[in-house]
C-alpha cells in the first residue's frame, strides 16, 4: 500500500472523530479551550491508532462478527451521548444567564465512549490490513497522527462555532452526534 492510499484511509477514518470534536468543542469557553482540544485530539488519535492493531491481530476470524454489529454499537453510543447533550443544553437554556455554566466539559468517560464509537471502523480496517502486506504499527501510527491533527483543527473550528451559537451549541452538538451515529448506521445498512 502506498503512502497516498494510507493517507486517504487515515483521513476517511478521522472524519467521524473530526465531526465529534467540532461538536464537543462548541461548548468550551475561556482558558480551557486549548487544553480540552488537546485532550480530545489525544483521545481520538490514540483510539484510531490502537483499533487497527486490535483488528489486525483479530484477523479474519472475527471479520464477520465485527462487521455484523459495529455500526449498531457506534450508533447507540453516539445516540445516547447526543441525547444527553441535547437534554443538558435544553436544561441550560431554561436557566437564568447568571447560572449558566461557563463551560460544559465532556467527562473522561464520555470522551472514551466517543473515541471508541468513532474508531470502530478503524478496527475493521485493521482486519483488512491483516490480508495485505503492511507494517501495521507504522500504518496505525500514521492513522492516529492524522486523526490527532484533524481533531486539533476541529477543536479550533468548533470553538469558533460555539462562540457564534452561544447557549444553543450544546443542543447543536448533540444533534451533530446523533447525525454522525445515524450516518454510520445507514452506511452499513444501505
Amino acid at each position: 500500500m502506498n503512502l497516498l492510499s494510507l493517507f486517504m484511509i487515515a483521513l476517511g477514518l478521522s472524519m467521524d472523530a473530526f465531526t465529534v470534536t467540532v461538536a464537543n468543542a462548541m461548548n468550551y469557553k475561556g482558558a480551557d479551550v486549548r487544553e480540552q482540544g488537546l485532550r480530545m485530539a489525544l483521545a481520538f488519535g490514540i483510539a484510531q491508532m490502537v483499533m487497527p492493531i486490535i483488528g489486525y491481530v483479530a484477523g479474519s476470524s472475527f471479520e464477520a462478527a465485527i462487521n455484523a454489529f459495529d455500526h449498531w454499537i457506534a450508533f447507540g453510543l453516539l445516540l445516547l451521548i447526543g441525547g444527553k447533550m441535547i437534554y443538558e443544553g435544553a436544561k441550560e437554556l431554561k436557566q437564568p444567564h447568571s447560572k449558566i455554566k461557563s463551560s460544559m466539559l465532556i467527562s473522561n468517560k464520555q470522551l472514551i465512549i466517543q473515541a471508541i464509537a468513532t474508531s470502530i471502523d478503524a478496527l475493521a480496517v485493521g482486519v483488512s490490513f491483516a490480508f495485505i502486506n503492511i507494517n501495521i504499527v507504522a500504518a496505525s501510527i500514521f492513522i492516529g497522527t492524522t486523526t490527532f491533527l484533524c481533531c486539533i483543527i476541529a477543536a479550533a473550528a468548533g470553538h469558533k462555532f460555539g462562540l457564534f451559537l452561544k447557549q444553543k451549541a450544546v443542543i447543536f452538538g448533540g444533534i451533530v452526534l446523533i447525525i454522525v451515529g445515524t450516518k454510520i448506521l445507514l452506511e452499513h445498512l444501505i
